[in-house]
């Protein structure tokens, strides 16, 4: 059975691995090590930064999600953004996002402070956009514009 906590920084190990193997297999991307390593210590020690969630199947975890926050006048509220999300391959198709989404989708729902949800996804990654589109979430109203040196 799958179960859902706040991650820890114990669990910065298992992050890296999962988020280095998220960029190869969505993006083909190869990340620093070093700097995704201290990009992950940093949100554990501000944790206004984001945080980190896992999905554990007994003591093992099988997946993960990164909160981050926008603040939005226009809802008078705190957006939350759904990012780094992982799961191990021997545990797709298993019901583990969609058990992550609706822990999440309940948490924003009792939450009057956060007027939503939203995610970017690579245009390329059709299965996840499939996965994002079967809970619920459908395309917005913004395209994602970006600069990064």
């Amino acid at each position: 059975m799958v179960s859902l906590r706040q991650a820890e920084e114990d669990d910065i190990p298992i992050l890296l691995k999962f988020q280095l193997n998220l960029a190869q297999e969505t993006e083909d991307l190869k990340l620093d090590r070093a700097v995704l390593e201290q990009g992950l210590k940093a949100l554990f020690a501000d944790p206004s930064k984001g945080r980190y969630y896992v999905a554990t199947e007994g003591e093992e975890i099988v997946g993960c999600y990164m909160i981050t926050f926008t603040w939005s006048p226009l809802d008078n509220g705190t957006v939350w953004w759904l990012q780094s999300v992982y799961v191990k391959q021997s545990h797709r198709k298993n019901g583990v996002f969609r058990k992550m989404y609706d822990s999440l989708k309940s948490i924003v729902e009792q939450d009057a402070s956060v007027p939503g949800l939203r995610l970017y996804v690579d245009l390329t990654n059709e299965s996840a956009q499939k996965v994002y589109s079967s809970v619920g979430m459908a395309g917005g109203r913004y395209k994602l514009f970006e600069y990064l040196k």
